[in-house]
Formats: structure tokens, C-alpha cells, sequence
């Protein structure tokens, strides 16, 4: 597998990169991962790195981007935060990922039976995790399908609530940068959210 290069990245449209994306979970589903020579790769991206895609992801142990998406070194930029919320310095890596390093889409990727989001269906106070957990909120209360038992215990809230707060990251990526905002308008990038099924590492995109 070629390292990318700027000639290589150039030629990527969206589309294309979120194809790449697919079929490279795909083969992490199946079991049939690309053999990469990553010392290679290292020293291939040593003097610059021109990655296809920027996600944002959670720090879930088991939802690594490069392995799901079955991807080497200088592919992706991998943005990780518990509950994959969106604050000011996310934002600046992204506009950085896209604008100035050439990224041809932006993935949000939540996941099942995420930690972040359980703790912000059951109100958890902790420390600083308390302020990001408040960043979930939103989706918590958005989830009006489920009218008893909207706790942690209840996995379809739970899942529920992982989805739409996807989509909420999703938006507030378009409303608060308008760099990127504006590259979506011109076909430079696309934007897409997504949820890895922990279980079995399938990753389900959103239309």
C-alpha cells in the first residue's frame, strides 16, 4: 500500500474518501487488513504528511479510526475526545486538517455503548468531566422517542441518544466554523457522521 503523497491526496475527491473509508472497514470487519510496511510509512511522512480525512472519534479504547477504517500512517487525522463532542480547539484542528493540510472529508464517529453517553443520560457529576459531559445534554434531551426508564439502563436510550448526538456534532461543526462550512458549499469537503458497532466493528454512516 503507496504512502499518500500531495499528487495522490490531490486526486481524492469526497466521495472518494469516504469510499476509501468504507471499504477499509470493510476489510477491518472481515479480518483481511491491508500489509503495510508502517516503518516505512514513517519515514515516507517524515518531511510532510498529506492526509485524506479528519475524524473525530471518542477515546474509547476499541474504536481506534486507523484500525477500523484499516488505515496506515500519514492517512488520517485522528481527532479523539470522550462522547466525540465538538468544542473551539477541535474545530482549530479541523479547518487545519481540511484548509491548510488538504483533507477531503470530516468523519464524527460515535460508537455503542459509549461511556460519555451514559454518563450524560444519568446526569454524572465528576469533575471536569461534568462540563464535557454537558455537551450531551442536548442530544439527551432531543431523544423523545423513549418516554420511561431514559437511564443508562436502558440500551436502546442509550443508542438513541449516540445517534443524535452525532448529528448534533455534525451541526455544530457547520455552524461554528465557517471555514469549513464554506468548503462543504464548494464541494471541497464533505461532512458525514457515522457509529461504530463495538460488537462486531462495523461502522454504519449517515445518509
Amino acid at each position: 500500500m503507496k504512502t499518500l503523497n500531495k499528487e495522490m491526496q490531490d486526486a481524492i475527491t469526497p466521495k472518494i474518501a469516504l469510499e476509501l473509508l468504507k471499504d477499509g472497514n470493510k476489510r477491518f470487519v472481515s479480518n483481511l487488513k491491508i500489509n503495510r510496511n508502517l516503518l516505512q510509512q514513517a519515514n515516507e511522512t517524515s518531511d510532510g504528511q498529506h492526509p485524506f480525512a479528519v475524524i473525530l472519534s471518542c477515546i474509547d479504547s476499541r474504536t481506534s479510526a486507523e484500525l477500523i477504517f484499516d488505515q496506515g500512517l500519514g492517512d488520517i487525522f485522528s481527532v479523539r475526545i470522550a462522547g466525540n463532542i465538538v468544542n473551539e480547539d477541535i474545530l482549530g484542528s479541523m479547518e487545519f486538517g481540511c484548509k491548510v493540510a488538504g483533507a477531503k472529508i470530516i468523519v464524527v464517529l460515535g460508537h455503542t455503548k459509549c461511556g460519555a453517553v451514559k454518563g450524560a443520560c444519568d446526569n454524572v457529576q465528576l469533575g471536569n468531566l461534568t462540563g464535557l459531559i454537558s455537551k450531551i445534554k442536548p442530544a439527551v434531551e432531543q431523544e423523545m422517542t423513549t418516554k420511561e426508564n431514559r437511564t443508562s439502563a436502558n440500551s436502546e436510550f442509550v443508542e438513541n441518544v449516540a445517534e443524535l448526538n452525532v448529528q448534533l456534532s455534525v451541526r455544530n461543526i457547520l455552524l461554528n466554523s465557517p471555514i469549513i462550512a464554506e468548503m462543504v458549499k464548494n464541494d471541497e469537503i464533505s461532512i458525514v457522521g457515522g457509529v461504530h458497532e463495538i460488537a462486531t466493528g462495523e461502522v454504519k454512516f449517515f445518509d
